[in-house]
Order: C-alpha cells, then sequence, then structure tokens
C-alpha cells in the first residue's frame, strides 16, 4: 500500500522576519535620536557660533582701513553706512518697479540684481515713448521722479542704455536706430539730471540700437521685449588712479647729465662750430734798413 504523501503546511511565520528588521530600525532609530539630544553644550555652541561669524562678516568701524595686499601693499576704507542706506533704497526700488509693473501690466518690467553688484532696471519703450519718438510721455514722469528720488539716495553712478528692435527707421531726425536709441538714452539722462536733481557727473547715456537683443526679433513679441530703456546702477568701484611723474624738473635734470656727456663724449653738437686749424705761419726774418747799412 502506497504511502500517503505528506501535505506541508503554509509557512505562517514569514512575517516575522520583516517585523524583526522593523524593530530594529526603530531601535537604531531611537538611538540616533538619544545620541543627538545629548550633544555637548559647549561643542554645540562653538559650532554655532563658527556660523555666525561666516554669515555675518565683522564690519569695521567707522573711517578705519583694512590693509589689502595684493603684490603691494595698499589701504581699503570700509564705510559701515553704505550697508545700512543700501538695503532700504534697493527695498524702495523693487516696490517702484513692482508697482509700475502691475499699473502698466507689462512683464518686460524687471528689476536684476547682478552678482557684481550692479542693479539694472529694465523699461519698455511704451512705458517712455511713443512710436518712433524720443520724447517722455506725461504719464511716465511719476515713475521717472520716484526711481531718481531713490538713486539720489544710492549716490551711484548710473549708465541709462537705449535699445531697439531691428526693424529699420529713417527720418529726418532719426537716420537709424542709433540716433533713436541714443537719442532717447539722452532725454532719460537729461529729465533725471535737469528735472530731479540727479548729479550730472553720476550719468551716462549709451545708445546700442539693435545690437543687444534680448530676443530674436522673429515676432512682434520678441520685438517689443527688445525696445526698451535700461538703467544700469553700478556698484561703487575704487577709481584707477594714473602714473603720474613726480617732480619733472628733478627728473629731466636727472637724465640730462648723462646725455651731455654722452654728447661731449661722442663729439660736438651739430651746431658747435669749432675754430679751423691753420698752417704754422713761417719765421719772420728782420731786414736791416739802408741807414743802418750806412753806418
Amino acid at each position: 500500500m502506497a504511502k500517503k504523501k505528506h501535505e506541508e503546511h503554509e509557512n505562517h511565520e514569514r512575517w516575522l522576519v520583516s517585523y524583526a528588521d522593523f524593530i530594529t530600525l526603530l531601535f537604531a532609530f531611537f538611538v540616533v535620536m538619544y545620541s543627538i539630544s545629548s550633544v555637548n553644550e559647549g561643542k554645540f555652541r562653538t559650532v554655532s557660533d563658527s556660523i555666525k561669524a561666516a554669515l555675518n562678516p565683522i564690519v569695521s568701524p567707522a573711517n578705519t582701513s583694512v590693509p589689502f595686499t595684493i603684490g603691494q601693499n595698499k589701504a581699503v576704507t570700509v564705510n559701515p553706512t553704505i550697508d545700512t542706506v543700501k538695503e532700504p533704497a534697493v527695498r524702495r526700488l523693487r516696490e517702484i518697479m513692482r508697482s509700475l509693473k502691475n499699473e502698466t501690466q507689462l512683464d518686460i518690467i524687471q528689476m536684476k540684481e547682478l552678482t557684481n553688484g550692479d542693479i539694472i532696471l529694465t523699461l519698455p519703450d511704451t512705458v517712455l515713448f511713443r512710436t518712433g519718438e524720443a520724447v517722455l510721455r506725461p504719464e511716465a514722469r511719476p515713475f521717472i521722479q520716484a526711481i531718481s528720488e531713490v538713486l539720489i539716495e544710492l549716490d551711484r553712478r548710473v549708465r541709462v542704455e537705449g535699445h531697439t528692435d531691428n526693424v529699420p527707421i529713417s527720418t529726418v531726425q532719426f537716420p537709424s536706430n542709433w540716433e533713436l536709441s541714443a537719442t532717447r538714452a539722452v532725454t532719460v539722462v537729461r529729465s533725471l539730471s535737469e528735472l530731479y536733481g540727479l548729479p550730472a557727473d553720476h550719468l551716462t547715456a549709451v545708445g546700442h540700437a539693435d545690437s543687444r537683443p534680448l530676443a530674436d526679433n522673429l515676432t512682434p513679441e520678441n520685438r517689443a521685449k527688445n525696445r526698451r530703456v535700461e538703467l544700469v546702477v553700478q556698484e561703487p568701484r575704487p577709481v584707477p588712479q594714473s602714473i603720474e611723474m613726480a617732480e619733472p624738473h628733478t627728473a629731466l635734470e636727472r637724465f640730462a647729465a648723462p646725455q651731455d656727456s654722452v654728447k661731449r663724449e661722442s663729439g660736438p653738437p651739430s651746431d658747435e662750430v669749432l675754430p679751423a686749424l691753420q698752417p704754422p705761419l713761417p719765421p719772420i726774418e728782420l731786414v736791416p734798413s739802408s741807414d743802418e747799412r750806412t753806418k
């Protein structure tokens, strides 16, 4: 008689493996949490102070200089009031640009801060000018005035750049886009200086025509983006000093003597006339007179 095959029972205890892994991970988690909670307070305070020192650099007191050496010893003066004045002014500038953008409903209006500290304010031509003209619209004057007040507070140099699209213009006043872009930049500069008091030596007008587009000129939307005026608010930079020759008379005297000595050694100058060399005179013979002969 054949043996009856023993039926294998299903293994219902496989879940114990996953449960054991879960318990192990949970135990490790609580061990890590305990180790974090019992961190050395002294070490934690040291790390915290180091992070604060790295994120908050020390600002030197007023009228002090910090030595800064690259090749030659120079002193860089740190003015702590620059940052305290800069932040509120830049914040107000953002608010002005935001209000101008909300009122005109134009996305092209923007304010961009570069890594070198410069700030670029981009305004489309429709906000400032009519098509093909370089006269400020009356509606643009309040915004120009608000921007000028912040620029005066910032006390920075401003470069006003005019840009156009690639559609040519040919009028008596503007033979090309170069004249149009440059005249629009000059109009904004004169408005900032003559109407709202921005120092004239802080302003520069530049016309780029269509040489620096933001987008291609294939669609009307892109051409509208390229027709703009940009105000580049420049970060203060040290003014390069020219190399001047100190004591020019001393330098002339210093270098004149060797040159004269060289000339004397090499020969007389061309305008100096030497006396001509003459042959020696023959000896003079004394001939007795007739009276002396009679004697």
